[in-house]
C-alpha cells in the first residue's frame, strides 16, 4: 500500500514536471510613492493572484504599517485594530510582512479589519514573484473567493524604506496603478481562457464553472459584436517513457501516454481518471473549432455549461453519452466533432492536443500558462480574483481608448469622469457638446464630431465646428441675432472655420458683431437732397420733396423728369425697333427678288435661243464633186 502511494506520488510529479521547469512571468502593477520626497518614485510591485486588482484604473491611499501582528496572520479584531478610513479621508493600504502564513490568509485579515488594498513586503532580497492562492489540499477555505481587495507584493528594500519613513511620523501616500498592466493597441480584445473540464477539485474547480455560467452572456455579447476574439484551452502533459507501461500511466493518458491528466480524486483506485478528463477537455476544443467553422464559436460557452449541469463528477454522469446528448441539443454536427477528436488509442500524436501543448509555451512577453485557472488578454497573463465583474475590469482594459463597447462604460464597470465639472475639458452648454469622452481609463478630451461636423481644437479649452455644415451646429460658435424681422449671422458655409461679421456689423464675429451706422459714419446718401435712416444690418435712403432716390448713383432725381427719360427711351426703342424691322423687311424682298430673276433666266436659257445665235440652222459649204 505504501509503494502504491509513492508511485502514485512519482507519477504525478512527472505529470506536473512541465510546470516545474515552466518559464513563469510576473505580471506587474506600479506603485508610484507620492510622500515623503525621500522616497518620491514610481516602483514595480507584483499583482496577486487573487482578490480584485484595478485593471484599467488606479487608487490612491496611505501606508499604515501594524504595530501588531505585522505578518497580519491573525485577525486584528483581536488586537483591537482597525484600518477604515474616516469619511472623506484617504483609503488605508495595509503593508505587511511576508512569512508564516497563507498570502490569501493575509489579504483577507487585511480586508476585514477595512484595508482598500494590502502590499506584502518581501522577507528576502529577490526577484519579485506572484502570491498565489494555497495548493489544492489547502485551498479548500471559505474566504477564498470573498477577498476583494487588491493585493501587491512589493520588494524588501522598499518595504524597510516605507516602514522607516512611518516609524519616523512620516506621512506615506501612495498611488497603485494598473492602467498599463494589460496591452491596449487596438479596438479588439484577444483573450484566452485555460480551463479543465474536471469538477472534482474542490474551490478551485467550482470558481471555474461559476465563473463560466455568470460570464457566458458578456462573453458571447463580446464576440458577436466582433469586439473580442475567444480562444478556450487545456493543459495537458506527458507520462515519461519508463512509466508508459504502467497502470497508472495507462489510465491518466490517451495516444501511448502523450497527452495526460491528474486523477481527479487523486486515487487510481476509484471514480474517474485522468484520460476522462483529457478526452472530455479534447471535445471540448472540438466544440470551439466546429462552433469557429460554422461562424458560431460562441457556442463553446453554452457547450461547457450545459456540460458542467447534466454531467457532473459528482452524480456519475461525466460520460461521452451524457456529453454527446449535450452536443446534439446545440444542434452542433457530432459527426464532425467526433472526427475532430480523433483516436485515443493510437500511438501517434493528436494534432489538436499537439496544438494546445504547444500553446502553453510562452511567446514574448507571455510566460507559460502553469496554473489553472488561467486568463491571457492580449498575450498577458491575469491575476486576480475569477470573477465576472473582475474579469470584465481586465478585458476592457484591453482596448484602445475611447473604442470600447457600452458594456465597459456602465457605472458599475467604471466612474464617469464626465460627470463631475465635466472632466476639466471644453464645453458649450448652449449647444449640449463636450470634448469630454468617457473612458474605461479615464476620460479625455478630445473635440467632438456632432450630426458629421467635425469640431477642431485643443479640447480643454477650445474646439470650433469646420467644414461643412458647421453653421447647423450652434452656428458655428459665431455671433448671431435676429432684429425686427431680419437675421444675421457670422458663421459662413463658404469658409472652413472661423467667424466673420457680415456686410453691416462691425465685431470679432464670436462674442459679439455691432450694427454699422451707415447714416452717422456717413458710409450712404451723400447727396444733399438725401435722408438716411439707419436700420438693422442696413440703412435706407430716401429723398426730399418730389425727388426720387438712385441707389447705383447714391443721388435724387425729379420725378417728372424720370418719367419724361423714361417715354421718351420708350418711343426711341420702339421706333428703333420699327425701323429695323422696315430695313429688314426690305432688304429680304430685294434678296428674294433677285432670286427669282435669276432662277427665270436659267429656265429660259434652256428653251430660247439668245439673240446673238441666229436660226440655229447649221450652214456647210459646197465642195467640188
Amino acid at each position: 500500500m505504501k509503494m502504491g502511494r509513492v508511485l502514485t506520488l512519482a507519477i504525478q510529479i512527472f505529470l506536473l514536471w512541465g510546470t516545474v521547469c515552466a518559464k513563469f512571468i510576473v505580471e506587474k502593477n506600479s506603485l508610484k510613492v507620492t510622500a515623503p520626497d525621500s522616497l518620491k518614485d514610481v516602483y514595480e510591485c507584483a499583482i496577486g493572484n487573487f482578490g480584485v486588482p484595478q485593471y484599467g484604473g488606479t487608487m490612491v491611499g496611505i501606508v499604515m504599517y501594524p504595530k501588531a501582528n505585522t505578518k497580519a496572520c491573525k485577525g486584528f479584531d483581536e488586537f483591537d485594530i482597525s484600518f477604515k478610513s474616516k469619511p472623506g479621508g484617504f483609503p488605508t493600504f495595509l503593508l505587511v510582512d511576508r512569512g508564516d502564513c497563507y498570502f490569501t490568509a493575509k489579504a483577507w485579515n487585511a480586508q476585514r479589519a477595512g484595508a482598500a488594498a494590502i502590499l506584502v513586503a518581501d522577507n528576502r532580497v529577490e526577484p519579485l514573484i506572484t502570491m498565489d492562492t494555497p495548493e489544492e489540499d489547502n485551498a479548500n477555505v471559505d474566504y477564498l473567493q470573498n477577498i476583494t481587495i487588491p493585493a501587491a507584493l512589493i520588494s524588501k528594500t522598499l518595504g524597510d524604506s516605507l516602514k522607516k519613513s512611518l516609524s519616523n511620523g512620516e506621512m506615506v501616500s501612495v498611488n497603485l496603478d494598473w492602467r498599463e498592466s494589460l496591452p491596449h493597441p487596438d479596438e479588439r480584445v484577444e483573450y484566452e481562457f485555460w480551463t479543465n473540464s474536471n469538477d472534482e477539485c474542490g474551490v478551485k474547480c467550482d470558481s471555474q464553472i461559476e465563473f463560466v455560467k455568470s460570464f457566458k452572456g458578456v462573453a458571447q455579447i463580446l464576440e458577436q459584436k466582433g469586439y473580442t476574439q475567444f480562444t478556450p484551452h487545456y493543459i495537458t502533459w506527458y507520462c515519461p517513457e519508463s512509466y508508459i507501461v504502467s497502470k497508472q500511466c495507462k489510465s491518466q493518458c490517451i495516444n501511448h501516454g502523450r497527452y495526460c491528466a491528474p486523477d481527479p480524486e487523486q486515487d487510481f483506485t476509484t471514480g474517474y481518471d485522468g484520460k476522462d478528463v483529457v478526452l472530455q477537455n479534447l471535445r471540448q476544443v472540438c466544440v470551439f473549432r466546429v462552433g469557429n467553422e460554422t461562424g458560431k464559436p460562441w457556442i463553446w460557452w453554452d457547450y461547457v455549461t450545459d456540460f458542467a449541469i447534466r454531467c457532473p463528477m459528482k452524480e456519475k454522469k461525466y460520460t461521452k453519452e451524457c456529453a454527446e446528448e449535450v452536443v446534439k441539443s446545440l444542434g452542433l454536427d457530432l459527426v464532425k466533432i467526433n472526427k475532430c477528436m480523433g483516436d485515443p488509442d493510437v500511438d501517434e500524436e493528436n494534432p489538436i492536443l499537439k496544438a494546445e501543448q504547444d500553446a502553453q509555451i510562452g511567446k514574448d512577453l507571455r510566460g507559460d500558462v502553469t496554473i489553472l485557472p488561467t486568463l491571457v488578454i492580449n498575450n498577458r497573463q491575469y491575476r486576480g480574483k475569477l470573477d465576472k465583474g473582475a474579469v470584465l475590469k481586465a478585458i476592457c482594459s484591453g482596448f484602445e481608448e475611447t473604442t470600447e463597447p457600452a458594456v465597459c462604460l456602465a457605472e458599475d464597470v467604471q466612474t464617469n469622469e464626465c460627470l463631475e465639472n465635466n472632466g476639466g475639458c471644453w464645453q458649450d452648454k448652449a449647444a449640449n457638446v463636450t470634448a469630454c469622452k468617457d473612458t474605461f481609463r479615464g476620460r479625455v478630451c478630445e473635440c467632438p464630431t456632432v450630426h458629421g461636423v467635425k469640431f477642431v481644437g485643443d479640447g480643454y479649452k477650445h474646439c470650433e465646428a469646420a467644414g461643412s455644415g458647421r453653421c447647423a451646429i450652434n452656428n458655428g460658435g459665431c455671433w448671431k441675432e435676429t432684429r425686427d424681422g431680419h437675421t444675421f449671422s457670422a458663421c459662413n458655409e463658404d469658409q472652413s472655420k472661423g467667424c466673420k461679421c457680415p456686410p453691416g456689423f462691425r465685431g470679432d464675429g464670436v462674442h459679439s458683431c455691432e450694427d454699422v451706422d451707415e447714416c452717422k459714419e456717413k458710409i450712404a446718401c451723400q447727396c444733399p437732397e438725401c435722408k438716411c435712416k439707419n436700420t438693422f444690418g442696413s440703412f435706407d435712403c430716401s429723398c426730399r420733396g418730389d425727388l426720387l432716390y438712385m441707389k447705383e448713383h447714391d443721388t435724387c432725381i425729379s420725378k417728372k423728369a424720370a418719367t419724361e427719360v423714361s417715354w421718351s427711351f420708350m418711343w426711341f426703342v420702339l421706333l428703333g425697333l420699327a425701323a429695323a424691322g422696315f430695313g429688314g423687311y426690305a432688304v429680304y424682298k430685294y434678296r428674294i427678288r433677285r432670286y427669282m430673276d435669276s432662277e427665270i433666266r436659267a429656265i429660259m436659257a434652256q428653251y430660247m435661243p439668245l439673240d446673238n445665235q441666229g436660226d440655229g440652222i447649221s450652214h456647210v459649204p459646197h465642195g467640188n464633186i
